[in-house]
């Protein structure tokens, strides 16, 4: 049960004796209020189950699919077709000036769903999706022997901030083909899969988690579990010619399973630019789309909502438990009143002098210096009080009279 129907519990079990285990007559008249605990039950045990889960699915962080959309552009200066006067044309090598050169930048951004809109928060550096990046230029070594492979492995740390994208500067005016092998950093971290067991379960990348899962289902599809001994596996053909052996003990599956992956394969973009022709428009950056896999905030925030509820439903539940607290106090007085009521009926004499000697006592309480004492001086009085000459009394005798000779008719 959780914190708020345990409160409710208690705020109820204040006011309410538990009248249903000590009044089996009772509770066979209140099967309304039996149902409805019942309800609560039910309802404090559901609520229950759905918070674990959802505090289970927060735990393993959920995942979900995007689009990373990577461009890549260039831009040139000093070539010959941006000169101008020949006295413009003139370089000069300490400066840099005038000296043919282009820049390669390379961005990206995360693509918004059209379900969802805009992201809240802000958005995600381009470096933090990616785990390395390699630049490789293929230019004539003899002419530019050095520097045609740029690395960018990332690091944490202030010397290593998060990025918007990266750029690269050049000197030159040849044709220059561009091959980025980029590595993304998917959450949770994916793998590629040994093409044999690729081929037995239909999947080429995926976690670590997610192949364990769909191992396990071909094996109930197969029905590869052991009848006798549910923890072992009986491997059939094809999972025989990969794993190698005839069982294999189901708390071993992981480990089976992490011999056949190896790291994915890397994201490999193309790109050519020829910075010696003249430009006439500003080319517009070149485009790549590729699935990242990565937390889904979104989710987990409105997961984190339904486990902590707000301002607003507090109040309402506090007013709930109030409204239960008086209905059960309400519930108990009615209970009371049908128990008076109900012994005064079953025997009215009885009834009468059991509550004339609870009067009684009551009175020598507060008039007299001692129960002895009070009932010592009051009794002849007592006796000869006009109370039982009232006509009620003779009432209440003829009731009684007629339900005795009831009883013995029946």
């Amino acid at each position: 049960m959780d914190h708020k129907a345990a409160k409710r519990r208690k705020l109820t079990d204040k006011s309410l004796p538990n009248v249903i285990l000590q009044n089996p007559d009772f509770a066979e008249d209140s099967q309304m209020y039996q149902s409805l605990l019942e309800m609560e039950r039910k309802l404090d045990w559901t609520i229950t189950r759905k918070r674990m889960e959802i505090q289970d699915t927060l735990s393993r962080n959920p995942s979900t699919t995007r689009t990373l959309r990577i461009f890549v552009s260039h831009t040139v200066s000093g070539q010959s077709w941006q000169a101008g006067t020949e006295s413009d044309n003139l370089t000069h090598s300490e400066t840099g000036e005038n000296i043919p050169a282009w820049q390669l930048k390379i961005e990206g951004r995360l693509l918004e769903l059209p379900q969802r809109g805009k992201d809240k928060g802000p958005p995600r550096k381009f470096s933090t999706f990616i785990k390395r990046m390699m630049v490789e230029f293929d230019r004539d070594t003899n002419v530019y022997p050095e520097n045609n492979i740029v690395e960018w492995p990332r690091a944490t740390g202030h010397h290593n901030p998060p990025l918007d994208g990266f750029t690269v500067r050049r000197t030159g005016d040849v044709p220059t083909h561009i091959r980025i092998v980029m590595y993304l950093d998917h959450y949770p971290e994916q793998y590629r899969l040994n093409p044999d067991l690729s081929s037995v379960l239909g999947i080429k990348e995926e976690s670590l988690l997610g192949v364990v899962q769909a191992l396990w289902n071909y094996i109930k599809i197969q029905g590869l579990q052991d009848k006798a001994d549910r923890r072992l596996v009986r491997s059939d053909e094809r999972l025989r010619a990969i794993f190698g052996v005839e069982t294999i003990p189901f708390q071993k599956l992981p480990e089976y399973v992490k011999r056949l992956l190896s790291p994915p394969d890397p994201i490999l973009l193309h790109y050519s630019f020829d910075p010696s022709l003249p430009v006439v428009e500003p080319e517009r950056p070149t485009a790549w789309d590729v699935e990242i896999k990565m937390e889904d905030a979104a989710l987990k925030n409105r997961m984190g909502v339904m486990l902590h509820t707000n301002k607003e439903t507090s109040v309402a539940l506090a007013k709930m438990d109030e409204e239960i607290a008086l209905l059960a106090q309400s519930l108990h007085n009615s209970h009371l009143k049908r128990t008076f009521l109900q012994s005064f009926a079953d025997d009215p004499a009885k009834f009468i002098q059991t509550w004339l000697e609870s009067q009684s006592r009551d009175l020598e309480s507060v008039l007299g210096a001692g129960a002895s004492e009070g009932l010592t001086l009051r009794q002849e009085e007592l006796r000869r009080s006009e109370f039982f000459r009232l006509p009620w009394v003779e009432e209440a005798v003829s009731v009684q009279e007629g339900l005795r000779l009831a009883s013995k008719g029946m």
